[in-house]
């Protein structure tokens, strides 16, 4: 769902997209190949695969979300070019932004594969 939605909002809304979110998608969009590859049928090392790239891609959507939120200073702005990544091209609701979905999203994988890891050991 989050690279179906990260291509909605590039070529169809046609959204410009900041560095940050760049670097959100190339930690995502592989696991759109990954992740099916090792669940059906279930591979062990899927977790192994797809976890640092789920672990990274959270990191960098918190610093994005926190940089729109205000909480990382100005003088620390990745995207010197292009768009702001700080700039708030859609709000839905009054609070869920496109850093926030990202967050969301790479959440819920993490949550996901670890309970997988746990469930295949025990």
């Amino acid at each position: 769902m989050s690279t179906l939605g990260a291509l909605f909002f590039g070529e169809v809304m046609k959204l410009p997209t900041c560095v940050l979110c760049w670097y959100q998608r190339i930690f995502m969009f592989p696991l759109v190949l990954i992740l099916p590859a090792g669940l059906f049928p279930f591979d062990r090392k899927v977790v192994r695969y797809a976890l640092p790239l789920v672990v990274v891609g959270w990191l960098i959507a918190v610093f994005h979300q926190l940089l729109v939120l205000g909480v990382i200073p100005e003088e620390v702005r990745p995207c010197t070019q292009g768009i702001p990544c700080s700039q708030t091209v859609i709000e839905w609701f009054g609070f869920l932004t496109i850093p926030l979905l990202s967050v969301i999203a790479f959440s819920t994988l993490f949550a996901l594969l670890v309970v997988t890891h746990l469930r295949r050991q025990g």
